[in-house]
């Protein structure tokens, strides 16, 4: 199966490199480091003792507790490789030079193992779901421990990945598997996974920290641009989503005129449409890339078109939409809201964070809507009701502080692996 897969892939790679560079169209971000994609790196092998693969900016927000982790205990040199620009710049952002960092090549043979040669990880660290065959198999070969960190199943990989069991059942032979729920164990147990490898740790993304600094600036945002007005953020939306929110927008500001929308789309390369969908529903936009130029309250609609600020921007707002749950695409986290402590809002598509919405919604911590008519309702309330507002923040954060902890349970499952580098140093 494994030299099927390859050889397809092979076969596939100019239809690989054609959507990379349409990406590239509306993110030049795609276009840029191409040689890292095929492990073709500059200088001299460089080897790390930890190796962290984070896919994209919801699993490098996982990734940030566990590296602060690992590092308290350990003074561990770590690569954290990505797959997407986003993820990167977050990355970036965050950690700056304080770990190494490229993008993860494609899983074919050859450039898992330049990839290998180069960095010789002593411990490799999935984030989350990503299963690829190639890498899987060499870390094995090489005798690579590897780790599923944060893991999560869906019912519905779940079912796709039941129709390969056996193969799945290779390739997860000798993993350990640090699942964020016991329906995560569950589902991985039942897709091939050895039940000695598979542990319930909890989700990493509660043990994420909200520094002084973004608080600070968050309260500032909403002092100077919103001048202490009432703000509903819609986060991480995607196509079809904010049309909804800007339709329920309209009926909201019927009964709460001085209410202000601020939308920031999950992708970048959709600013420029969803600009041009807020204009042609006849508001007054403002954008951050033009911040400076922005007129305090001078604008309907404020359009969040920059990476990296969104934190500051919950804390500035009193009622969030978490986006990617009005469409199936399986809702993003609201981990970071109830942070920010702000009221939470979400669509019914969850599967993504599907414990926690649960219970967020069957603790009245949350408010969850299946419509766009049921998401101006909610709106409504919300911005009518201060106190329900306070409540449902309470109770988010009281949430999160019970559930904190997964990233020392992580690294009680990591250590063993790095119980050679702890004596080395």
């Amino acid at each position: 199966m494994r030299s099927v897969y390859t050889s397809l892939f092979y076969a596939s790679l100019p239809l690989v490199l054609a959507r990379l560079f349409w990406r590239s169209r509306a993110n030049p971000g795609y276009r840029e480091r191409v040689a890292e994609r095929f492990a073709f790196y500059p200088g001299p092998r460089r080897p790390v003792d930890v190796w962290i693969h984070a896919v994209s900016v919801g699993e490098a927000e996982a990734a940030f507790s566990l590296i602060a982790t690992i590092r308290r205990h350990l003074p561990a040199s770590i690569l954290v490789t990505t797959t997407t620009p986003t993820g990167s710049a977050r990355l970036r952002k965050v950690l700056g030079d304080a770990v190494e960092h490229v993008y993860l090549p494609y899983d074919l043979p050859d450039g898992v193992g330049r990839f290998l040669d180069h960095f010789s990880p002593r411990l490799a660290v999935i984030m989350e779901t990503e299963i690829w065959p190639n890498l899987f198999a060499a870390c094995r070969g090489r005798g690579v421990p590897l780790v599923i960190a944060n893991a999560r199943l869906s019912e519905r990989s779940a079912r796709r990945y039941g129709h390969i069991r056996g193969t799945l059942k290779n390739l997860l032979a000798g993993v350990d598997i640090a699942a964020q729920t016991e329906d995560d164990a569950r589902r991985f147990l039942a897709v091939g996974a050895d039940s000695s490898a598979v542990t319930v740790t909890g989700n990493l993304k509660f043990d994420t920290e909200l520094d002084a600094s973004t608080r600070e600036a968050g309260e500032a945002l909403k002092k100077r641009v919103f001048q202490e007005r009432l703000v509903w953020l819609a986060a991480s939306t995607h196509p079809g989503e904010e049309r909804a929110v800007l339709e329920a927008f309209a009926s909201v500001r019927c009964r709460h005129p001085h209410l202000k929308l601020v939308i920031a789309p999950r992708h970048p390369e959709r600013f420029e449409e969803v600009a041009r969908l807020v204009a042609t529903s006849g508001y007054r936009i403002a954008r951050q890339t033009q911040a400076g130029e922005v007129m305090p309250g001078n604008f309907d609609v404020f359009l969040l078109d920059t990476l990296g600020d969104l934190m500051r921007f919950y804390v500035a707002s009193d009622i969030a939409f978490v986006g990617g749950s009005l469409v199936d695409i399986g809702g993003h986290n609201v981990v970071e809201p109830a942070l920010a402590e702000t009221a939470i809002v979400f669509g019914q598509h969850t599967r993504n964070f599907k414990q926690i919405c649960d219970d967020l919604a069957g603790g009245e911590a949350a408010l969850r809507v299946h419509d766009a008519e049921a998401l101006a309702a909610a709106v409504d309330r919300l911005a009518a009701d201060a106190g329900l507002r306070a409540e449902l923040r309470r109770r988010a954060l009281a949430f999160v502080e019970r559930n904190r902890g997964a990233s020392e349970r992580h690294w009680r499952l990591l250590a063993p692996h790095l119980r050679e580098l702890s004596t080395s140093h």
